[in-house]
């Protein structure tokens, strides 16, 4: 299974790739929305996608919105990973299509039962 981790932050991709990589996954990565955009556009179907929210050139929301509307990637399970702990933000993504959402600092622990909660991992 593939997934893509789009996130601006070198050090929270290597996190977040490290962990999945340890799932089973194989991993792709995108530094901000249009990246991971042109990425998808160009033939990538990741089962899981791990999106920030807050990234130049579009954000992890933007970029929600536009692989939701999307019918190609409708099976792929969304995960926004990110600084953004306001009750709002949370209700906004989920209802734009996020599967779960976490917010930073999280453990590998965290990820794991967030996997396991979408049938991406053991345990499910």
């Amino acid at each position: 299974m593939q997934a893509l981790v789009v996130d601006d932050s070198r050090a929270m991709r290597t996190i977040l790739g490290k962990i999945v990589t340890s799932l089973g996954f194989e991993v792709i990565t995108a530094v901000h929305g249009k990246d991971a955009l042109e990425q998808l556009t160009a033939g990538a179907r990741p089962q899981l996608m791990l999106l920030d929210w807050n990234m130049p050139e579009m954000n992890g929301y933007e970029l929600l919105q536009a692989v939701r509307s999307d019918p190609t990637h409708a099976a792929a399970k969304i995960i926004m990973v990110t600084t953004e702990t306001e009750m709002t933000q949370v209700q906004n993504a989920l209802a734009a299509g996020a599967n779960e959402y976490v917010m930073k600092p999280f453990t590998s622990e965290v990820i794991y039962e967030k996997l396991c909660l979408l049938g991406l991992a053991g345990g499910a």
